[in-house]
């Protein structure tokens, strides 16, 4: 395989036409090798348009929507930034490119060791992996400017909102199947937030998300 000419096609055929237009974002998915973050098994399909395995069941989100989420979030070099899942580590490293520093929370021990060796073997030196249930957030360095979410949320936890520092934004797929929302959550003060419908979507549930309560009054 031709890895420059399949990741060239990756992002003019697939990330591109999904209004993915931000100069500054098309050349950080050339920098950042995401071949270097998937499983060796799954390396000849890395700029495939899908989710690929990840160990312990979970998957990595198609380039499309990392490309997207990125570019919604407009990250600034000053800012410091929380992701919830790290998965393989490659969005906690196009993350890490465009902002000051980086805290990526993982349940799985497995995969929070698997993103550790991406992200040191990646020379990214600004973002952390912290084995944890962020669920509800991760209260540890909050405020935080950015919030990104790589897991569904079948309701925003108010935890969250709190997280984030006036002007912060969240990215979050809020929802449950069939249809969910990838939003951005932006803190316009401290009582104020401003909700941007972006795309329709359809993403596994982070472990122990919170829920609605089932009961009407």
């Amino acid at each position: 395989m031709n890895i420059e000419q399949a990741r060239f096609n990756m992002i003019e055929q697939q990330i591109r036409p999904w209004d993915v237009l931000d100069q500054d974002v098309l050349n950080l998915l050339s920098i950042v090798k995401r071949e270097n973050f998937v499983p060796a098994a799954y390396r000849n399909i890395a700029f495939a348009d899908l989710e690929i395995p990840l160990p312990g069941g979970e998957r990595m989100l198609a380039p499309k929507i990392e490309a997207r989420i990125l570019q919604e979030l407009a990250v600034k070099k000053t800012e410091t930034v929380l992701e919830i899942g790290a998965g393989s580590g490659y969005m906690a490293s196009l993350l890490a490119h465009r902002g000051r520093s980086v805290t990526t929370v993982e349940i799985s021990p497995e995969l929070a060791e698997f993103a550790k060796q991406n992200l040191a073997a990646n020379g990214v030196t600004n973002a952390q992996v912290v084995e944890g249930d962020g669920a509800r957030g991760w209260n540890e360095g909050a405020p935080y400017d950015v919030i990104c979410v790589s897991g569904g949320l079948p309701i925003m936890p108010q935890e969250f909102l709190e997280q984030l520092s006036i002007g912060g934004r969240i990215a979050a797929f809020v929802g449950t199947a069939p249809v969910m929302k990838a939003q951005i959550i932006t803190r316009v003060d401290e009582k104020q937030f401003r909700v941007s419908d972006v795309f329709e979507t359809l993403v596994a549930p982070l472990k122990n998300a919170v829920h609605p309560s089932p009961f009407r009054f």
